[in-house]
């Protein structure tokens, strides 16, 4: 089927296991026919939570309507402390009741806790079932939904229970983005901006030109942005879909930023992208403190995040919650980590990221201490 002229269609290209990205304002029209054309028989089940059902579920009702399609639908609360195994189990046990099988399709409606648990259930369900990612919050769709990385949380640290197992289609409606909040949307911005950083220098500029465009909606910027970003984690994930080399840059600012996360036992006053952004502002500081990048591009990432909105320091961090010690510590729980070092996503400027392998984690802590110093 041809999208609407309006929509933009990404390839995620992984032979026999591709899947398109759609994009774009109304995107959603497109999930009844593309499902349709997939299911064994003429139902799937939705994983969502309870925001994301009050305002949107009838309206994924409306566009699988006519193709014929019944939902069975599963809620859960919304907010990170969700990404749970008690949590993970309850959405085993609602498949397994309703009969799911393996040839049956399980669709994440939502933002990423929803696509992480969805995408973990459909890869040990029975083995395998399908699955299609509807990201409803700015962040997934241009991150969490795209890729195939799945995961739990558990208490020693983030995602660090999950598998590797890609969508067979992902819709990124940039229209149901309206229903969110404005600090949902920021949290969601930063993700853009690290495509930007990590191999675009012209999009960042692009992006401290028209950022606010972005954060408004305004339908061909945000089809623009939310594209843009697709296909650059797109081209990634189709060099190294399991993270053993070049995957590891879509992690920048995301080892600082996992460790505020933790530390901040995943609460809300905290946003996922909130800390991804801190992390990057960090990430390029740290590289500034450690000569590898230009303090002149460290400041003006700083600025450009700033700028929309996003914490960029840590004033009004409690640094008994946040010491540098509790930090680096957690920083040794990340996934990569070895033996006092751990691999660190830094750069020689904006748009040329790299794998810094061993980083070591006293200099890390005695850098955070001096930036929790500088906050006051």
């Amino acid at each position: 089927m041809t999208p609407s002229p309006s929509l933009e269609t990404v390839r995620v290209d992984l032979g026999a296991r591709s899947y398109d990205i759609l994009v774009g304002h109304g995107a959603l029209a497109e999930l009844g026919p593309r499902l349709a054309a997939m299911l064994k028989r003429p139902r799937a089940f939705v994983l969502t939570d309870d925001t994301v059902r009050r305002l949107h579920a009838e309206a994924l009702e409306a566009v699988v309507a006519p193709a014929g399609i019944k939902l069975d639908w599963y809620s859960l609360p919304p907010g990170e402390k969700t990404k749970s195994f008690s949590n993970l189990e309850g959405v085993f046990d609602w498949l397994l009741a309703g009969g799911a099988d393996r040839g049956d399709t399980l669709i994440a409606f939502g933002g990423g806790v929803i696509g992480d648990m969805a995408g973990l259930a459909a890869a040990l369900m029975k083995r395998g079932m399908g699955f299609v990612q509807v990201p409803t919050t700015l962040l997934a769709q241009v991150d969490s939904s795209v890729g195939g990385k799945t995961a739990v949380n558990t208490p020693r640290g983030k995602n660090l229970i999950g598998a590797f197992y890609q969508p067979r289609l992902v819709i990124a409606d940039t229209a149901i983005l309206a229903s969110l909040p404005e600090r949902e949307l920021k949290a969601g911005y930063a993700e853009i901006v690290k495509y930007g950083l990590i191999n675009d220098a012209a999009f960042f500029d692009w992006l401290a030109v028209n950022g606010s465009k972005v954060l408004a909606l305004e339908p061909e910027a945000a089809r623009y942005a939310v594209a843009r970003s697709c296909a650059a984690k797109a081209a990634i994930v189709a060099e190294d879909e399991t993270e053993m080399g070049v995957r590891q840059l879509l992690n920048l600012g995301h080892t600082f930023g996992h460790a505020f996360e933790a530390a901040n036992e995943y609460r809300e006053d905290l946003l996922h992208g909130e800390a991804v952004a801190l992390g990057m502002a960090l990430a390029f500081r740290y590289g500034a403190a450690s000569g590898i990048t230009p303090a002149v591009e460290a400041a003006r990432v700083t600025e450009v995040l700033g700028a929309s909105g996003l914490p960029v320091s840590l004033d009004g961090f409690d640094p008994q919650r946040f010491s540098a010690v509790r930090l680096a510590a957690l920083m040794q729980q990340d996934k990569k980590a070895r033996a006092g070092r751990v691999p660190l996503i830094l750069a020689r400027g904006i748009g040329a990221a790299y794998v810094h392998p061993d980083a070591d984690l006293k200099s890390v802590e005695q850098f955070l201490a001096g930036e929790l110093a500088a906050a006051g």
